[in-house]
This record gives structure tokens, C-alpha cells and sequence, in this order.
């Protein structure tokens, strides 16, 4: 089996295929022990290149990784983008080549500074800091793309009580830890020194056992008496989304569901609910505001809203609350071509997937408050939003209630829907807060604090989901300390490896 391990183009094909099964580790398949063999073969696959071989090692990773993981793209350029099969695939290649570089530069780090073939533990140690410091970049340059991330596997697997602790990045963490543990078990024995043996063994079974202790600890206490939810989901085609013809038909939909409710605490419409202008639908708002208040209800829905920003018109993606309840959320973390479109000047006009409606928003400011609804602070998310583990938890620590609204119509059938509510699942655990999930056709759910869905109603179906959420107060290790922690000692492992592999060259 060295061929694996080798230069050329067998290793490559396998590392395509390492990339691919972390798909089934994830959502909707959750076969989570591939996480570890997709990241042990990474790991394997690197050991005997130089730094220009693992920069092709390390992109055929990725190639592999986010060409199976993110397929649902293609759905939405070919049915929504208006590109034909063949554009549509090129554009979804050239797309997986671009983003395939996030695993690429960490493979060249990795072989040019940071390996340490003669020290398996301290080399073992040094690779889990790079696979989580690889996952925290791609979330972050450029506006991130925070998806697929091995982490996720855990939700429902035996280190989900480590995302109190560390958030999903621990997990991550965790994952690569043990998967080059394993590899390198035998060359640890080996060594003979039992010191750095009984280290090994206290790192490969401490956070498994810690995370299996942990699974169900309660971190946070309810603050109140549990609240009535009734979620509603229109279940409206997005062909028809914003269509000025389709605008009253959809506006006369949620308002007769909602007449048609039972009475509850909580009344939630799902992203751009309202598929117009706040200020143009003002009239209808205060209708609505007025029914909530009638039962004693906060209502919340999607809306865009226009405001005027040093004299210049600004859209948002927006939240609003009219009833028993206050606020209006701006929406932070846009969309790359859904929401905006980077190189607008140049794209725009190409196909119609640079022109699809609203994606034109501005970011909203990052200092807003948290919306009120019956007397408790509700952490909102729009969509894509929810997927930012760093980003939800400074919202998460100021609130009792986790809110997201989305619209994945654009995703039809694809598993990128059943990928993004498992990442609403982590971001429920990780605070340790009931979280409601509102979506246009699917999946809309009641999460509990353990990143469990109590209730839902399936995808592609048009319903009301009626349920129970529990304000909670206290925070989460992770909520309290963030990530700080895990970069301190990443940080460490890194500058360790850096000197340690230094002093190796100089000798």
C-alpha cells in the first residue's frame, strides 16, 4: 500500500476519493467514522512528498471534497441560473478547481514547514492544528465559504459533547488528532519511549471518552416557562418567489395560515416571507402586528428592507418583529452571487445567474441589538448565517432563543438543504439553546440544546409545526471562552513544529 503514500497519479485518484466520502460522513448520510479515514488518507497521503507534490496532493483533496460535497450548486445555476447542462457543469468545475487552493496551501505548508516524519507524536499534534487552522481560514477569507467541515460527522456521534466545550472546531480538532494517532500508532511503539507512548494513548482515548461523559450534560438552565411556537411553511415555488403577479397570492397565503393558526406565544415566517419592500408593505404589517397583539403573539417574518445610508439607498435581507415583540435584524453574512455578486462591473449581464433577484443586499452592521419577543432576546440568523460557528456564537451568548429563517428553494432536491439544518443542529448544541428553524419549503424544525429535532415537517410539504421551546440562561464553555483556547494551542503546536523542524535542518 505505499503507492498510497508515494508521488503520483494513484495517491492523487485516492485522495480525490478521501475528499469525496467526507460527503458521507455529513448530512443527509452521517456515516461518521469516514470523517476519520477521509482525514487519516489526507494525512497518510502527504508523508513522503515534497512541498510542490502535496500542493497537487492537497488540492485533489479538496477537488474530491467539494466536488461530491457541494453538487447542490449545479442544481441551483442549471434550474434557477438559467445556464444550460453544459455551462452550468463547467461553471460548477471551475468553481470546485478555485476552491480545491483550500487544501492545496495547507498541504504545502504542511510538507515545506511543518512535518516531522522522525517524531510522530509532536508531527501527529502539529497536523490537527493545521486541518482546524485549514477549516477556520476557508470560513473566513474572502467572506468564508464555512461548509463541510469534518466536525459536523459528531453531531449525533460519540464526540458530540466536546461542542459545548469547543464549539465544532474542537471536534475538527479531535478528528484529525485521532486519525493521525492511529497512522502513526505503530512508529510510536516503536520509539520505545514510554513517556511519549502513554501521552499518545491519553490523547487518542481522553477527548473520545470526554466526549461520550458529556453527550448529555446540561451546560444551560431554562429562564422562563416554555414558549408556544407555531412555524409556518409556504412551501412557494421559487420560480414564483418574486414574481410582482405572484406577490398578493403569497401575501394572502401566510396571512390566512396564520388566521387559520392556533394561538401561540411565537408566530414565525420564514425567510423573505414578505417577498417585498418593508415600507411598502407597511399597511400589511401593522395588519398582522395588530392579529399577534389580539392573541397576545410576537410575530416574526423575513422581509427586505430599504434604508437610507449616507444618502445612498442600502436593500438588506432583514428580520422584523410587529406584535409582542420588537426589533428589526439586518442581515450580516451575505450570500456570494445569491445575495451579491463579487465583480459586479463584470458579471453581472453574462448569464442569469449574475442577475437572480435580490442579489444586490449590503451587509448589515455588526453592533445590532438582539430581537425582543415576549420579554426574551432571540439571536437571529438568515440562512446562510447560521453555518458561521464564531459569528452565531457572539450572537448566541446575548440571547435565551436561537431563531434562523431560510429559503432553500434555490436547492431543490439536492442534499445541500439536509447539510445546512445539520449545521443549525451544531450551532443549537454548541450554545446550548433551543433553536426555531422557519423555511420556505423545508426542513422547518424545533431544535432542542442538545441538537436534537423534536418536531418538523418534511420537506416540499406546505404546513404549520406547532411546538415548545425553553428560554435558557448560563453559557456554554464555548459560548464563554469562544475559541480562544483552541488558537492559543494551535498557535503552540504550530510554533513548536516551526522551530523544532528548524533546528532539525541546522543540525
Amino acid at each position: 500500500m505505499r503507492w498510497t503514500t508515494r508521488p503520483g497519479w494513484p495517491g492523487n485518484l485516492l485522495a480525490v476519493a478521501a475528499g469525496a466520502i467526507t460527503t458521507l460522513a455529513l448530512a443527509p448520510f452521517d456515516i461518521w467514522p469516514l470523517a476519520l479515514l477521509a482525514v487519516g488518507l489526507f494525512y497518510a497521503g502527504l508523508r513522503e512528498l515534497n512541498p510542490r507534490q502535496a500542493l497537487g496532493r492537497g488540492w485533489c483533496f479538496g477537488f474530491g471534497l467539494f466536488g461530491a460535497g457541494t453538487s447542490w450548486i449545479y442544481y441551483s445555476i442549471h434550474h434557477f441560473g438559467g445556464a444550460s447542462v453544459l455551462l452550468a457543469g463547467f461553471l460548477m468545475l471551475i468553481f470546485t478547481a478555485a476552491i480545491a487552493w483550500f487544501f492545496a496551501l495547507p498541504a504545502w505548508i504542511w510538507a515545506r514547514w511543518l512535518r516531522r516524519n522522525e517524531a510522530p507524536l509532536a508531527d501527529t499534534l502539529a497536523f490537527a492544528a493545521l486541518w482546524v487552522g485549514q477549516e477556520a481560514f476557508r470560513g473566513w477569507f474572502l467572506t468564508g465559504f464555512p461548509w463541510l467541515y469534518s466536525g459536523y460527522s459528531q453531531l449525533d456521534g460519540p464526540l458530540a459533547g466536546l461542542a459545548p466545550v469547543g464549539g465544532m472546531w474542537l471536534i475538527s480538532f479531535t478528528l484529525a488528532l485521532t486519525a493521525a494517532l492511529i497512522y502513526n500508532a505503530v512508529r510510536l511503539v516503536r520509539t520505545g519511549r514510554k513517556g511519549f507512548i502513554a501521552v499518545g494513548v491519553v490523547l487518542l482515548a481522553g477527548p473520545w471518552v470526554a466526549g461520550l461523559a458529556l453527550k448529555h450534560h446540561a451546560w444551560t438552565s431554562p429562564s422562563g416557562a416554555p414558549l408556544s411556537v407555531a412555524a409556518l411553511q409556504g412551501n412557494i415555488e421559487q420560480s414564483m418567489k418574486w414574481d410582482p403577479a405572484q406577490l398578493n397570492a403569497q401575501l394572502e397565503l401566510y396571512r390566512d395560515m396564520s388566521f387559520s393558526s392556533k394561538r401561540v406565544d411565537l408566530l414565525i415566517w420564514p425567510e423573505t416571507a414578505v417577498p417585498v419592500l418593508k415600507e411598502s408593505a407597511q399597511g400589511y404589517l401593522d395588519m398582522m402586528g395588530k392579529f399577534a397583539a389580539e392573541r397576545d403573539s410576537a410575530m416574526i417574518t423575513g422581509v427586505p428592507i430599504r434604508e437610507v445610508v449616507h444618502q445612498q439607498k442600502r436593500f438588506y435581507n432583514g428580520i422584523t418583529v410587529v406584535g409582542e415583540g420588537d426589533g428589526t435584524y439586518l442581515k450580516q453574512k451575505l450570500v456570494p452571487f445569491g445575495e451579491y455578486v463579487p465583480l459586479q462591473d463584470v458579471l453581472r449581464g453574462l448569464i442569469a445567474f449574475f442577475d437572480l433577484p435580490m442579489s444586490d443586499f449590503a451587509r448589515g452592521p455588526s453592533d445590532q441589538a438582539m430581537l425582543q419577543a415576549k420579554g426574551y432576546q432571540i439571536a437571529p440568523f438568515i440562512c446562510y448565517e447560521v453555518v458561521y460557528p464564531e459569528f452565531a456564537a457572539g450572537l448566541a451568548a446575548q440571547s435565551d432563543l436561537l431563531l434562523t429563517i431560510s429559503n432553500d428553494t434555490w436547492f431543490g432536491t439536492s442534499i445541500g438543504p439536509l447539510q445546512h439544518l445539520q449545521m443549525a443542529q451544531m450551532r443549537a448544541l454548541e450554545a446550548g439553546r433551543w433553536m426555531i428553524r422557519a423555511t420556505n419549503n423545508g426542513v422547518t424544525g424545533l431544535i432542542n440544546p442538545f441538537g436534537q429535532i423534536t418536531t418538523q415537517i418534511p420537506q416540499f410539504e406546505r404546513g404549520i409545526l406547532y411546538g415548545e421551546v425553553v428560554p435558557m440562561h448560563n453559557l456554554t464553555p464555548y459560548l464563554q471562552w469562544r475559541s480562544w483556547p483552541l488558537i492559543i494551542v494551535c498557535v503552540l503546536l504550530f510554533g513548536w513544529a516551526l522551530i523544532a523542524s528548524r533546528m532539525a535542518k541546522t543540525v
